[in-house]
C-alpha cells in the first residue's frame, strides 16, 4: 500500500504518462524571494492551462508554510475549493511571515489527482 506522499505528483518526481500533464496541473507560486520580518504581501497560486469543467477540473488548491525553526510543519494557511465551470484554480492571498521558510502548495485535478510545487522565501 502506498502513502499519501508516494501519490502526489510534483515535477522532480513525475514519471510515465504524468509527464505530459506538469505544466498544466503543477500549481504555479508566486511570491517575493525575500521579504521583511512582519511585513504583508502577497502570494498567488494558480494551475493552468487547464480544463475547467464538471467532468474535469481542478476542484481546490491548499497553501502550506514550512516555517524554518519550527517544531511541527507544515502551517496550514489558506484552503480554496473551486467550483467547477464557476470559478477559475487561482488563489491570492495576503500573509506576513516572521522567519524563512517553504511554501507549499497542493492542486486536486478530480482526472490527475493530487499535484504539489514549493518555493523557498526568506525573510529578513
Amino acid at each position: 500500500m502506498n502513502r499519501l506522499s508516494e501519490l502526489i505528483y510534483s515535477p522532480e518526481r513525475v514519471t510515465g504518462e504524468a509527464i505530459g500533464k506538469v505544466e498544466s496541473h503543477t500549481p504555479k507560486i508566486e511570491a517575493p524571494d525575500k521579504v521583511k520580518a512582519g511585513e504583508t504581501f502577497k502570494i498567488k497560486v494558480w494551475v493552468g492551462p487547464h480544463p475547467n469543467t464538471v467532468e474535469h477540473s481542478i476542484r481546490w488548491i491548499e497553501v502550506y508554510f514550512e516555517e524554518e525553526g519550527r517544531p511541527f510543519n507544515p502551517i496550514m494557511i489558506a484552503r480554496f475549493m473551486a467550483e467547477p465551470g464557476v470559478t477559475e484554480p487561482v488563489l491570492e492571498i495576503s500573509v506576513k511571515l516572521s522567519r524563512s521558510g517553504t511554501i507549499h502548495a497542493l492542486a486536486y485535478c478530480n482526472l490527475h489527482g493530487l499535484w504539489e510545487n514549493s518555493r523557498k522565501i526568506i525573510i529578513e
